[in-house]
């Protein structure tokens, strides 16, 4: 009784962990925009990036703390074993000395202490206030290398999403094949027992419904596959369960063309400009550098010395001190260091200037070229879901005719071949088309819009 009291606490058990273990997985359904809005938030490479964003905003306070005042207090104690010694005539201390004798002596105590508040503000420096501005300037560089990142992130996650859609259809028109091949290769066996079909036609089919359950078999992993894959590019964790709610046939394939594109739709052309920016605000910078800077300084503390040590902490011995002033640093020769600096900036602003050309050029390319894939994708696309069509009607009219024995069993197993490699023509144009879409959409530079 014992024993099976204990068996049933153990099914228990089992039972309640799968069942906390169903709810602890994350389940999804989500459209591709929805996806999209997930990996916008969860997206690894973006929260990298978005924490670029925040080391740019941080680099921006770094160099403006240049300009607050600098205070520091310093302090210390010494014990001097072995004073310093200089040289003197003896004819200070002793006037009957000879010419040119000379003795030691010692300046200091053996003990000293010093404790001192320091304070310095800027007035003037031509690098801060240029720097100031680099730093925002760059700080504006690092958001559009996020926006960058976002649209690389949007093309990956639209990408994968219609990879598992097609994947998708793929598994159920290959599942409704093997339903139908084995529906054939059952009356096909029966007609042989009846004398009707020889052993090949069985054989043929047999060699085609194994083919087509590997076929099955291999597509399965290949969905679960690109399922992970979408996950990944979302952020996603690969425990949790991903149902897509789009459908193939809503997809709309319209993309409407730009007759007066802006390149600044582009965020390369605009991450370009900030580039050139950058330069100019360098050489702006070296230029500067040939100004004074000034600074103001105020200084206020106290110090001892002191033969005891004992003596050290007394107040009355502690003396204190103060100044206050301006200090100023004017550059007079570096050994040409800042005109060599000044020419680079205007090398790297004529090279970034010929880039943008460059940049132009490229994109009018890039446009042309995904217009040409996407219309010769979608054209592709009809013509393999006629044909497959067409070959689903081939096949249909050889099995009529072969169950009415006017037609061969090799007729039907061709038909069935032909009716198979039409369908895999048909998915594999209708993914071309679909990352056609993808890249126009991104050349235009509206694919994060």
């Amino acid at each position: 009784m014992l024993k099976k009291i204990t068996i049933t606490a153990f099914i228990i058990i089992i039972c309640t962990f799968n069942i906390r273990a169903q709810n602890d997985s994350e389940v999804m359904s989500y459209s591709l925009q929805e996806c999209i809005d997930y990996a916008l938030e969860h997206n690894q490479n973006l929260i990298n990036a978005a924490f670029e964003k925040d080391i740019a905003d941080t680099q921006v306070k770094e160099t403006l703390s240049r300009g607050l005042p600098q205070v520091n207090i310093n302090s210390g104690l010494n014990y001097n074993y072995e004073l310093q010694k200089s040289l003197l005539p003896a004819t200070i201390f002793d006037p009957n000395a000879a010419a040119g004798e000379e003795i030691q002596f010692a300046f200091g105590q053996a003990y000293d202490g010093n404790i001192a508040l320091s304070a310095s503000q800027l007035l003037f420096d031509g690098s801060f206030f240029v720097g100031l501005q680099a730093a925002k300037t760059y700080r504006e560089l690092s958001s559009k290398e996020h926006i960058k990142t976002q649209i690389d992130v949007v093309e990956a996650v639209s990408k994968a999403y219609y990879n598992v859609l097609v994947n998708q259809e793929r598994l159920e028109l290959l599942d409704v094949n093997l339903s139908r091949l084995d529906s054939l290769l059952r009356d096909t066996k029966g007609l042989e027992k009846e004398g009707f079909a020889e052993k090949i036609d069985v054989s043929r089919i047999q060699v085609q419904y194994n083919n087509l359950k590997v076929q099955v078999s291999n597509t399965k992993q290949l969905l679960e596959l690109s399922n992970d894959l979408l996950k990944f590019q979302m952020g996603a964790g690969q425990d949790s369960d991903l149902t897509l709610t789009d459908k193939l046939e809503e997809v709309d394939f319209t993309v409407i063309e730009e007759s007066g594109f802006d390149y600044n739709e582009r965020i390369e052309y605009s991450q370009l400009q900030t580039n050139l920016a950058l330069v100019n605000l360098d050489m702006k910078n070296n230029k500067v550098q040939f100004f004074p800077t000034l600074y103001a300084n105020f200084n206020y503390g106290y110090n001892t010395q002191t033969g005891q040590s004992d003596q050290l902490f007394k107040g009355s011995r502690w003396l204190n001190f103060g100044a206050v002033g301006l200090s100023l640093s004017m550059p007079i020769f570096d050994g040409f260091l800042k005109s060599s600096r000044i020419q680079k900036n205007r090398i790297q602003a004529k090279q970034i200037e010929q880039s943008f050309d460059l940049l132009e050029n490229s994109i009018d390319l890039e446009i042309k070229q995904a217009k040409v894939n996407m219309n010769t994708a979608i054209d592709n696309m009809v013509v393999q879901k006629e044909n497959a069509a067409l070959a689903r009607e081939i096949y249909d009219i050889a099995k009529i005719k072969y169950q009415e024995g006017v037609g061969s069993n090799l007729e039907v197993t061709n038909a069935d071949a032909d009716y198979k490699e039409a369908q895999t023509n048909y998915y594999d144009a209708l993914y071309a088309a679909l990352v056609a879409k993808v890249e126009l959409e991104k050349a235009y530079g509206r694919l994060n819009k």
